[in-house]
C-alpha cells in the first residue's frame, strides 16, 4: 500500500486532473498526459516541482494502487505501447486508490488494540476489499466503490469511538467542521473528531491531537509545529505532505517526516 513509482505507468501524471491553483501551475485534462511526463514515465522536474509551482504533486499518494493497475490489472502493459488499453486503465485507476486507501485504513484498524471488538469485521472487510483489488478491470470500472467506501466507513468509525473511547473526559467534536485558519495553537484536542475537518492553514502549533480521529482531514499548509500525533488515527502521509511542521512534531511509528518541513 505503498506507491513504488518505478512499477507505475505515471498513471497519477495522466488519468487524473489538474485544475491551475496554487497547487498546480497549469490545467490538465484526466487522460491527458502532463507535460512533464518523460517517456521513460518519470516526471521530468520531480526534484523541483516545489519551486516549479507543482506542489499538489509532491503530497500526492497513491497507496500503491498505480503499480497494481499497471503491473497487476494490465499485466505490465502500458497505455503508450498498447493504446487501446488507455481509456480503460485510466478510469480504473481512480477505483483503485480508493480501494487501496481502505486497505490502509482497514490494516491501521487491526493494529488497534482498542478496536478489537470490531476486528473479525474488519477483518471480513479487510478480504472483501483485497478481493476487488484482484477483479478485472471491467469489473473494476463498473464497480460501485461509493458504497463500499460506505460500507467500510462505518466500521472505521466504530473503530474511532472504540479507541477515543479510552481518553478521559470530554473530547472535541469538529466532523467536516469548518477549522480555515482557526487558531487552535496548544490546543487540547486529544481524542477529537475531526473526520473531514477542514484545517487548511489552521495554527495547530503545540496542539495536543493524540488518539484524534483524523480521517479526510484537510490539513493543507496547517501549522503542526511542535504537535503531538502520537496515536493520531486514520492519518495518511499524503495528509503530513500537505503540513507544515517541524522536528518537534511528534508522529505516529507508521509515517515520515516529510523532507520539506526542514
Amino acid at each position: 500500500m505503498r506507491a513504488d513509482c518505478s512499477s507505475c505507468f505515471g498513471l497519477c501524471c495522466v488519468a487524473l486532473p489538474f485544475a491551475a491553483s496554487a497547487d498546480f501551475a497549469i490545467d490538465k485534462d484526466a487522460g491527458k498526459p502532463c507535460r512533464n511526463l518523460r517517456t521513460d514515465f518519470r516526471c521530468g522536474i520531480h526534484a523541483d516541482l516545489r519551486q516549479r509551482g507543482f506542489s499538489g504533486c509532491t503530497v500526492f499518494d497513491c497507496f500503491g494502487a498505480g503499480q497494481k493497475v499497471s503491473q497487476v490489472t494490465f499485466g505490465g502493459r502500458d497505455w503508450r505501447q498498447a493504446p487501446e488499453t488507455a481509456r480503460r486503465m485510466f478510469d480504473v485507476f481512480p477505483v483503485m486508490r480508493q480501494l487501496h486507501e481502505l486497505l490502509w485504513y482497514l490494516a491501521e484498524a487491526l493494529t488497534l488494540p482498542a478496536a478489537r471488538p470490531v476486528h473479525g469485521e474488519l477483518r471480513a472487510a479487510l478480504r472483501r476489499t483485497e478481493r476487488l483489488t484482484e477483479a478485472g478491470a471491467e469489473e473494476l470500472a463498473e464497480l460501485d466503490v461509493a458504497a463500499h467506501r460506505g460500507e467500510v466507513n462505518e466500521l472505521l468509525l466504530r473503530t474511532s469511538e472504540l479507541v477515543r473511547a479510552g481518553v478521559a473526559g470530554r473530547k472535541k467534536q469538529h466532523r467536516g467542521a469548518d477549522l480555515i485558519g482557526a487558531r487552535l495553537r496548544g490546543a487540547n484536542l486529544r481524542g477529537a473528531n475531526l473526520r473531514g475537518a477542514y484545517l487548511i492553514a489552521a495554527d495547530l502549533k503545540g496542539a495536543d491531537l493524540r488518539s484524534a480521529d483524523l480521517i479526510g482531514a484537510d490539513l493543507r499548509d496547517a501549522n503542526l509545529a511542535g504537535a503531538d500525533l502520537t496515536g493520531s488515527i486514520f492519518l495518511t502521509q499524503a495528509q503530513l505532505n500537505a503540513a507544515k511542521g517541524d522536528a518537534a512534531t511528534k508522529l505516529p511509528k507508521a509515517l515520515t517526516r516529510p523532507g520539506h518541513w526542514g
